[in-house]
């Protein structure tokens, strides 16, 4: 291992490997096999910028490479996606509360690299859409990226569709967004009170795509034509399950007609409403239901509290690993699923009864004992972030104030 691990205990779980990212943490996870090297960027919580690892040898990852951020710290670079040897960082600006000043933020919205040479990136080109930036973006090779973009007019992200056949020049070709967010037409919506927002990724199957828009619950979307794409159907979850940031991912099942979804906790010690992931059934996708809610997390014996939403940070689900349509370097299963929650580490559920799903593993680091950034405020606990498996079945997982574990399921 690289650096010494943090202790940490699971059920059906085994370390394989740990690299401390240079004391600093890392967030969102891209895989990218090159030849027999494997390569995994993770992008970087409080610069921008994204490390590239070496993990073919998953017990002994290395950093043998980086692309450099914009040189401004009220930019983040958090996401990042390859595939088809092309590199999309999404650039953003990075919000008050985590330490930025947006009005002085320099750059926003995407950067293409090349990445055929994976430790020698060459940067391509860039595209603005002139509002806040972009965060969670789909891209799986092909002819297009599915983008949630930030536009000047419009209350919030919206759904972007851009054409990168020419990867020199990306053009828009596409766009949705729901008739309450074009502020600027005036438009004449339901004011909830609850933030309608695009939170992404887009993910999309087929000449479908699943767009999880916070407030809004889940959309379906035809996309058969990209240049008019049209709503199939809504999911409302209401105002019971509307956190800051309320649905935050919407992963498709295509093989069983299902879309795995769930919030993000966003408030420390579970002071907003309740946080779920859960399995929607959209064999009839005009009228999609929710089937199922995940268990959830309970701590392990001994652990000294008796529930993880009162304990410190965030507690509830955040990202699940991203099967990105059949990338044959990742995982790709529709029986188990991948999550982190937060200060409850990393969960795997069997989801084989979409009824009775199960929880069948975890993997929990014990609290770090140096504060890496901001975050979390009310408590220095774990704050597990992002999850990533490869086709080998090792899973990689960030941390606000750890670096990158490597685990491996042994149910």
């Amino acid at each position: 291992m690289t650096s010494t691990a943090p202790g940490y205990r699971s059920a059906a779980f085994d370390l394989v490997g740990y690299h401390d990212l240079r004391s600093a943490p890392g967030f969102k996870l891209a895989l990218h096999v090159v030849g027999k090297r494997w390569l995994l960027y993770v992008t970087r919580f409080w610069e921008p910028g994204v490390w590239i690892l070496d993990v073919t040898d998953p017990a002994t990852p290395r950093i043998v490479g980086e692309i450099p951020g914009p040189d401004d710290p009220n930019v983040a670079t958090w996401q990042v996606q390859v595939a088809d040897d092309l590199l999309v960082m999404g650039v953003e600006h990075r919000p008050v509360p985590w330490g930025g000043d947006p009005a002085s933020a320099t750059a926003e919205g995407l950067e293409f690299w090349d990445v055929a040479d994976p430790t020698s990136p060459r940067r391509l080109s860039t595209y603005g859409y002139g509002g806040h930036g972009t965060h969670r973006n789909h891209w799986t090779g092909g002819r297009h990226v599915h983008v949630t973009a930030s536009i000047p007019g419009f209350e919030g992200n919206l759904y972007s569709i851009l054409d990168v056949a020419d990867r020199e020049n990306p053009r828009e070709v596409g766009r949705w967004f729901l008739p309450e967010q074009f502020v600027a037409a005036a438009a004449v919506g339901t004011d909830t009170g609850r933030r309608i927002s695009l939170h992404g990724p887009p993910y999309a199957e087929g000449d479908r795509a699943y767009l999880p828009y916070g407030a809004a619950g889940m959309v379906v979307l035809d996309i058969s034509d990209v240049r008019t794409p049209r709503l199939v159907s809504r999911l409302d979850i209401g105002g019971a399950f509307a956190s800051t940031i309320a649905m935050h991912t919407a992963v498709p099942l295509p093989g069983r007609s299902l879309v795995a979804v769930n919030t993000e906790a966003i408030a420390e010690r579970s002071e907003e409403p309740y946080n779920f992931a859960g399995l929607v059934d959209v064999s009839d996708e005009a009228d999609p239901r929710l089937l199922s809610l995940l268990p959830v997390p309970v701590p392990p014996p001994g652990a000294g509290f008796s529930n993880f939403q009162r304990r410190g940070g965030r507690f509830g689900p955040h990202n699940q690993h991203h099967p990105q349509n059949g990338d044959p370097h990742l995982l790709q299963s529709e029986e188990l699923l991948y999550l982190t929650w937060f200060n409850a580490g990393l969960r795997v559920y069997d989801i084989r009864d979409p009824y009775l799903p199960r929880e069948v593993g975890w993997f929990l680091p014990d609290d770090p004992v140096e504060r890496r950034g901001l975050l979390p405020r009310s408590a220095l606990v774990t704050q597990s972030e992002d999850v990533l498996v490869d086709a080998r079945g090792f899973a990689y997982l960030t941390d606000k104030n750890h670096g990158l574990h490597v685990v491996r399921f042994t149910g």
